[in-house]
């Protein structure tokens, strides 16, 4: 027997993680990203990060021909730009300043860190597709990191 889905939400509600946005270049040259949560390292040698995206999300579309991807994880400052990449927003790009990463994916400029990654595999699993890539090139500053916990944001105190 599974768990209850309400329980096993609850349950995970209370794991407190950052927030990244995902972007990626479509083959026409367009610019797509959300907001993604379940995001992790895998691997130091060689340099692996995962993330996962529901099957149903516009994204998985984008992903599932995509060669590479980049990650931007949000500083505490950057509640409202994982809000407009989790929104249902026309142009999420719009008026956003981002550079391009080595793989010319559009990484946030005011993020806490970026890389970005070619993509290695893609897994399917539960209503999800995990995506796996190798890091290329990435960069980092120092500030506080945007988190998310119990289904709302919250900051690093110390």
């Amino acid at each position: 027997m599974s768990i209850d889905p309400d329980l096993f939400r609850s349950i995970l509600g209370r794991f407190a993680c950052g927030i990244t946005v995902v972007t990626v270049r479509d083959a026409h040259g367009h610019d797509h990203g959300m907001t993604i949560s379940a995001f992790s390292s895998v691997s130091l040698e060689p340099p692996l990060v995962l993330f996962c995206v529901a099957n149903d999300a516009t994204m998985a579309t984008v992903m599932s021909t995509a060669t590479s991807f980049g990650v931007s994880i949000l500083s505490d400052t950057e509640e409202p730009q994982s809000r407009r990449f989790s929104g249902k927003t026309d142009d999420r790009f719009a008026d956003l300043q981002y550079t391009r990463g080595s793989l010319g994916n559009a990484l946030l400029s005011d993020a806490l860190a970026s890389i970005d990654c070619r993509v290695t595999a893609r897994y399917p699993a539960g209503d999800h597709v995990i995506v796996v890539g190798e890091v290329e090139s990435g960069g980092a500053r120092d500030a506080r990191p945007l988190l998310y916990y119990r289904g709302g944001y919250a900051q690093l105190e110390r």
